[in-house]
């Protein structure tokens, strides 16, 4: 029997019950959540049971208003035997953003979770070597978060009138 999203959804349903919610399937691809607590339980029971022993991602979205969940970790996971692909989501606080490591079961969580750290803030309970890889270690935020305007709100030159697109300028005055 092959593996489908159909079966997917259902051993995970009868395995852990309510505690996988949100099923979807964007693009074809089986997207669930489950609470923060549950994801190594989760990636064990794919790992053993389902066959998802490839790692292929794991990253963090941030959505600031969302309060209490305003950080997602997404872990994207392949079964290679039967060619299909699942994404599954934890949400934490912004200011508790503590989620477990799942380097124990996936030797690549190790550089993943870390690049994930180094973007987001995710501090991923259990790390062996959780720092800074690819900023410097002195910044004191998370460049990936929606925290900052991501122009200087100060700059003239980037308002619409300097290019011709509404406001009182000369050149619209003069062309028409």
């Amino acid at each position: 029997m092959s593996l489908t999203n159909e079966i997917v959804q259902q051993r995970l349903t009868e395995y852990f019950g309510e505690a996988v919610f949100n099923f979807t399937a964007p693009y074809g691809m089986l997207t669930f959540e489950t609470p923060k607590e549950n994801n190594l339980k989760v990636l064990q029971f794919l790992y053993d049971e389902l066959g998802f022993q490839f790692l292929t991602d794991v990253t963090a979205v941030h959505y600031p208003n969302d309060k209490g969940r305003e950080l997602a970790v997404v872990y994207h996971l392949h079964n290679l035997v039967e060619n299909i692909r699942i994404r599954f989501k934890v949400f934490t606080d912004i200011n508790t953003p503590d989620v477990f490591t799942a380097t124990r079961l996936f030797e690549s969580a190790n550089w993943q979770e870390r690049e994930t750290y180094d973007f987001y803030g995710v501090n991923f309970v259990g790390h062996p070597n959780l720092r800074r890889i690819m900023n410097v270690d002195e910044m004191d935020y998370f460049p990936q978060r929606k925290e900052y305007p991501v122009e200087d709100q100060t700059r003239r030159d980037k308002d619409d009138e300097m290019f011709g697109r509404g406001g009182d300028t000369a050149f619209t005055k003069d062309v028409y």
